[in-house]
């Protein structure tokens, strides 16, 4: 016991720690707690984010803020309004498509599976293809039935989706256009004397702004010349395919592991295994190759760079607990730790902003 109390004296004493302790605390409850309800809110700051690097500049330029939130926004809409009209329909049909050719590729998948024990008497045997062939058959069903629940479910879904359509757009615009206000607002409920807390969040805010633009933007590069390229080799699926590349990306090192199954399937089962099928996969390690070495490390440079394990680790961790969000976040959330972690043993009892700052 008296070493926890050592520890707690030793690590709390300061009321800095504690009042940081506090923020953190409070903030993890409300996410844990309230985060479905809270879904527009995040789309909104995420959004707000990725659109308030645009608008820096114009003002840069002696462009009259208001001005620039009506023009940026105006752009905004544009593109919601194309992704909702013509990108979206595009995708369902090309997800309607690949759905109803899943027999199809299921029998020939079937066929392949029973050479193996043929070919390699060996290493398989049939007992062991037909158990696949039965889990493959069970997991097709499943994603069946999860699919008739989702089109029982889609009118309730349909509404949520429109409710969402009206109040996120809502929210970008009010947070660009009373950024400071908000802020202020916030911050009037914070403590004064919080000099520790405004460290972390100053650092942590600025990874997060640069992390949201950096990822969207890759996201977008990825997924559209992924989709031209497929599109100019004439696979099928190509923009869905692309999309799931361009969402890949924000699983690190898995995410481009994982999206190379599905255009080896499709890309199989359209040519077998001829020269199309090595150049497709040819051209998406290129992709992937381009990504991980030049357009990943530009557009995230000023990303506190992190260890891949720690990467790995709080997209396992977070993604659990929030889901899409919690592996979107991922990155900023560990900068975060690491930011708290750094800032943490440098607070000694009755530590003042001057005592902590580094010496010039």
């Amino acid at each position: 016991m008296n070493v926890i109390k050592a520890w707690i004296e030793r690590h709390f004493s300061n009321p800095q720690v504690v009042i940081l302790t506090v923020i953190l605390l409070l903030g993890f409850a409300v996410i844990y707690f309230f985060g479905r309800m809270l879904v527009p809110l995040f789309a909104g700051l995420v959004v707000a984010y990725l659109l308030d690097g645009l608008i820096k500049p114009l003002v840069r330029r002696r462009v009259p803020r208001i001005a620039a939130v009506v023009m940026v926004f105006l752009l905004f809409m544009l593109l919601l309004l194309f992704t909702i009209f013509w990108l979206v329909p595009l995708l369902i049909r090309q997800v309607t498509q690949l759905v109803q050719q899943l027999p199809t590729m299921i029998g020939a998948a079937q066929q392949l599976l029973l050479q193996l024990p043929e070919n390699y008497p060996r290493l398989i045997s049939e007992e062991q293809v037909y158990e696949l062939i039965a889990a493959i058959r069970r997991e097709v069903t499943g994603m069946a039935q999860k699919l008739l629940s989702f089109s029982v479910a889609s009118v309730m879904g349909l509404i949520t989706l429109l409710v969402y359509l009206f109040i996120v757009p809502l929210l970008v615009f009010f947070f660009l256009k009373d950024k400071e206000r908000l802020l202020d607002w916030f911050a009037s409920f914070m403590p004064r004397d919080r000099w520790l807390a405004m460290r972390v969040w100053e650092d942590v805010n600025a990874q997060i702004a640069n992390y949201i633009r950096g990822k969207t933007w890759e996201i977008i590069i990825v997924w559209a010349s992924t989709a031209l390229t497929f599109t100019l080799f004439d696979l099928q699926y190509a923009v869905l395919l692309g999309f799931i590349v361009g969402l890949s990306v924000l699983i690190p090192y898995v995410g481009a592991a994982v999206a190379t199954i599905p255009i080896a399937l499709v890309a199989y089962f359209q040519w077998g295994f001829a020269s199309e099928f090595v150049w497709i996969l040819v051209a998406y390690t290129i992709i992937q190759t381009i990504d991980g070495n030049v357009l990943a490390p530009l557009l995230l440079s000023e990303v506190v760079n992190i260890h891949p394990v720690a990467v790995i680790a709080s997209i396992l961790v977070f993604g659990g607990l929030w889901g899409f969000w919690g592996i979107f976040f991922a990155i900023p959330l560990a900068t975060l730790v690491q930011a708290i972690l750094r800032a943490w043993p440098s607070v000694p009892a009755g530590a003042t902003p001057d005592d902590t700052a580094p010496a010039g």
